[in-house]
Parts: C-alpha cells; sequence; structure tokens
C-alpha cells in the first residue's frame, strides 16, 4: 500500500483552496453582494412614513377600476415578486403582452420594464395603474379615492409633509418606490460566498458559477442583480422561436424607434430567478434547465450538454436570497366618496 505523506496532503488542500480562492476572487470581479445598507433613492429621500403608506398602496386593489387589481396582483410577493403565469391578466380579464418582472431587487436595475421606459421606480409605479389592459384608472382616479378616506390623507400628510396637497399622483408613486426600495433580498448563498464563506456553495454550484464565468453568461448577468444593467437583442446568435419571441413584440425598439433596438430588452436580473418560472418576456418556459440551455444557443452559439445546464442551474438556485417578512396590511376603510368599482371597459 503506497504511504502518503502529510506534505502531499498538505500540498493537496493547499491546492485545493488555491483553486477555490480563485473562483472566488473571479466572481468577486464580476458580481457584487446585495448590500446590507438599503440603498438611496434618487429626488425621494425613503422615511418609514413613506414606506409604510407606500406597502399599503402596493396592496390596495381600490387603486384600479375594478377594484380587484392591486400591484401585488402581478407582483407578488409570496411567489417570487411576479404571478403565476405566463402573462398576467388586467382589466376586464384581458392579458398582458408580457411576462410581468419581479419586484424584488427591482430597485438595483438600470431602468425598469422589460424594455426600460420607466427610470425609475416611481416612474413604473405610475405606468401599470393607467394601462387600460392593467389598472385601467387615471391620476384623478387615485387621488379622489385616496381623498375620500381620512385615513389616507392623514398617512399622505406625514409621509410628504411639506407638499401641499399631500395626496398627489406624484406622491403616490414616490411611496410605492420607497416601499418596493426596501424589497431586497441579500444574503443569498452566492452573497456569502462573494463575503468570504467558500463553504456557502456546494461542489456543484461552484461548477456552475465557473461554467456560468467561463461560457460567457457573465457577460450580460453581472453586477448587484446579476443583470438588469444591460440591453441586448434577444437572439444574438440565433432567432428564439416565434413563441417565445413574438414578432409583434418588437422590445426597446419601441421606446427608441432606432432599428438596432428591435427585439432588444433589457438583460433580465437573476436574483431569485429559482422561484419565478415561467421564464422569458413571454413566459413560455417553465423548467429553468430548459431556459439555460435555450439562453445558451440563442445568445451564445452554445450547445449545453445535461450536465451543464443542471450545474448551471444549481448556481442560479443559490441566487436565492433572504425575503423580508411582509405582513398583509390593514386598508384604510371607504366612505360613500370613495368611487365604486367598475367592471365595464
Amino acid at each position: 500500500m503506497r504511504k502518503v505523506s502529510v506534505a502531499s496532503i498538505l500540498a493537496l488542500v493547499s491546492s485545493q483552496a488555491i483553486a477555490r480562492d480563485d473562483l472566488m476572487m473571479s466572481a468577486r470581479q464580476i458580481f457584487r453582494p446585495i448590500p446590507k445598507v438599503l440603498p438611496a433613492i434618487r429626488d425621494n429621500p425613503v422615511t418609514p412614513e413613506k414606506v409604510e403608506l407606500g406597502k399599503k398602496l402596493f396592496f390596495d386593489p381600490r387603486i384600479s377600476v375594478s377594484g380587484i387589481i392591486s400591484c401585488n396582483t402581478c407582483h407578488n410577493l409570496g411567489t417570487g415578486g411576479v404571478d403565476a403565469g405566463p402573462t398576467s391578466v388586467g382589466h376586464g380579464w384581458q392579458k398582458g403582452p408580457r411576462r410581468a418582472p419581479t419586484v424584488y431587487n427591482s430597485v438595483f436595475n438600470v431602468a425598469q420594464f422589460w424594455d426600460g421606459r420607466a427610470p425609475d421606480l416611481k416612474a413604473q409605479a405610475k405606468g401599470p395603474v393607467q394601462a387600460s389592459a392593467e389598472m385601467n384608472a387615471t391620476p384623478d382616479h387615485v387621488t379622489k379615492t385616496l381623498n375620500s378616506m381620512d385615513d389616507y390623507v392623514g398617512m399622505f400628510k406625514q409621509a410628504f409633509p411639506r407638499d401641499t396637497p399631500s395626496v398627489s399622483f406624484d406622491n403616490f408613486a414616490k411611496a410605492i418606490e420607497a416601499f418596493e426600495s426596501t424589497l431586497t433580498t441579500p444574503a443569498a448563498p452566492f452573497d456569502q460566498y462573494l463575503n468570504g464563506n467558500a463553504s456557502a456553495l456546494n461542489d456543484q454550484q461552484k461548477a456552475g458559477l465557473k461554467l456560468f464565468m467561463d461560457k460567457g453568461c457573465s457577460s450580460c448577468h453581472r453586477g448587484i442583480n446579476i443583470g438588469g444593467q444591460d440591453y441586448f437583442p434577444f437572439g444574438v446568435v440565433g432567432k428564439p422561436d416565434a413563441k417565445l419571441l413574438p414578432t409583434a413584440d418588437k422590445g426597446r425598439f419601441v421606446v427608441t424607434n432606432a432599428v438596432g433596438d428591435e427585439y432588444v430588452f433589457r438583460v433580465a436580473p437573476l436574483r431569485n430567478v429559482a422561484l419565478r418560472a415561467p421564464y422569458f418576456h413571454s413566459g413560455q418556459v417553465w423548467s429553468l434547465e430548459e431556459a439555460v440551455g435555450i439562453m445558451g444557443e440563442v445568445q451564445l452559439g452554445t450547445k449545453l450538454d445535461d450536465k451543464e445546464r443542471s450545474d448551471i442551474a444549481a448556481f442560479l438556485n443559490a441566487l436565492t436570497g433572504h425575503l423580508p417578512n411582509i405582513e398583509y396590511p390593514m386598508l384604510p376603510t371607504r366612505t360613500n366618496e370613495t368611487p365604486p368599482p367598475s367592471l365595464g371597459r
């Protein structure tokens, strides 16, 4: 039986540690952990009063004309910040054209919506409210509804003490932005790994991380949110199937009218991605491994084998962080002045 010296064992352990550290160091050049301190919001200082008001507004379906749809309807905090279907169902049972993006960690994105048409969360908050296929409301409907309830009027005065009137459509959006900015999910296994805990990822997840970087996935999916910072065509190398890339939806082109932006979309952030199937803006892929394989082919021109897809998916599961514990709020009681719901179009 061959004897193994203590020195050789130590050398092996040392070489493994160096390899592990090399992977960690490479990852730190590309990714960043979610910070413990909440980010500051431009032109909207976040206060406890704004957050509490924004939380109630986020869950209040009376903002919609039907009285049925709230922000949480499509961005359900219990299901990864998204709803359960391929595309959301809005006013009058109309289907939206795209998959609802997650609200979790959205504060870290360069812009909001798949096409980036909203520069920040307060601009995003105004969009679905006024969209005929979503809440089908108007700024006047929103302010009339809020002004009809004394509790809301009082909360707006506390949240925006310098504004007259304090209840406005702009302040409605700012309050929601303040609440949504708190919906971060730190301390994922990958965050712990980036912070120096080498055992936070298992061997398969480390193999998936290495593949994610070596194959080129991290060229687009990088930074704090593992994406959300850039715009790229869906189909850099090969065009996806029409069910994944509907020809009628030209993506960012609708925002910029630039020919080069046809079928260009904001890179999907991958934080908590394992919680929010189906995938892509069309919401047509229910398996994370299948989504990984499709991205390899159409974005990188790489045919990933079963093990590679499985390893990368294992790494993506390590991006699931600690979701905030959100208690469903009790909402102000309607009055005779509160607009009644309307289901008509």
